[in-house]
């Protein structure tokens, strides 16, 4: 499967997804230089700890480009049927286009997406079939960053000795606690919200249910196979090897599996 852009033109998202960035862009810019290299330093940290935080900054903010670009699953305007395959597909009686059961059409984006589980404004994008995946990883990789940050601040005012460096810039060095105490509330609010948020995501995966399901209470009532966590997961990322669940520079490949699975509600 080739990489395919998908850009929301949505105000909104962009001020959402604007303000990610900058969290992301100023715990990348102030943590080092307040604490992580002055204290390297000193030989307080090693230099893994300091690969290790740039290492997730990375992962974390290429998962949130990618999520925010990707295509989630918008069905083509003509697509194409198989016969064998027409009793699992239905009519959007909002755009009056064919898609397979489960899909779901997004207001905001004005198409349906397979599987849709919501719109995220703060990825500016719908999270779909072809790029849950890599919104699991931004969730995941947030929670690691926005923790780590957290324990470095700590660090920093109850742990380490105070610094006694008088060579830094001005505007750091003078204003070093406010730095740090804004770096503290916004992983607090970072931390909170989106575990909250991948606890769910979790529990969708676990039960194959969506969160448009969910709210909608349509599987209730149905009966449907069910399938093992492993091969939920496996379908979610697109490969059964569970090491590449938490890369993001690759390609999602769909598993073939049965279409009764695929499509049971």
């Amino acid at each position: 499967m080739g990489l395919r852009i998908h850009f929301v033109v949505d105000p909104q998202g962009w001020c959402c997804m604007g303000l990610i960035i900058f969290v992301w862009l100023y715990n990348t810019i102030f943590i080092p230089k307040v604490i992580l290299f002055p204290r390297y330093e000193e030989g307080h940290i090693s230099a893994v700890a300091i690969l290790c935080y740039y290492l997730c900054s990375l992962f974390c903010i290429a998962s949130l480009v990618r999520a925010s670009v990707a295509d989630p699953g918008k069905l083509p305007e003509n697509p194409k049927i198989p016969i064998t395959e027409r009793e699992f597909w239905e009519l959007c009686n909002k755009c009056n286009m064919m898609r397979p059961k489960r899909s779901h059409h997004c207001s905001r984006c004005g198409h349906c997406v397979r599987r849709m589980d919501h719109h995220c404004p703060w990825i500016n994008n719908c999270v779909g079939e072809d790029n849950h995946w890599l919104f699991l990883q931004l969730c995941f990789y947030t929670q690691i960053l926005s923790s780590y940050t957290l324990i470095l601040d700590f660090c920093h005012y109850y742990y380490f000795l105070p610094l006694k460096k008088d060579n830094w810039d001005v505007f750091v060095f003078r204003h070093e606690l406010a730095l740090l105490r804004i770096s503290a509330f916004m992983g607090l609010i970072m931390l909170g919200g989106i575990s909250g948020l991948f606890y769910t995501q979790l529990m969708g995966i676990f039960t194959d249910t969506t969160s448009i399901e969910k709210m909608s209470n349509c599987c209730e009532n149905v009966s449907r196979p069910r399938k093992p966590w492993q091969q939920t997961f496996s379908e979610v990322f697109g490969t059964r090897w569970k090491i590449l669940w938490f890369i993001p520079f690759r390609q999602r490949q769909p598993l073939r599996v049965p279409y009764h699975f695929a499509n049971h509600v």
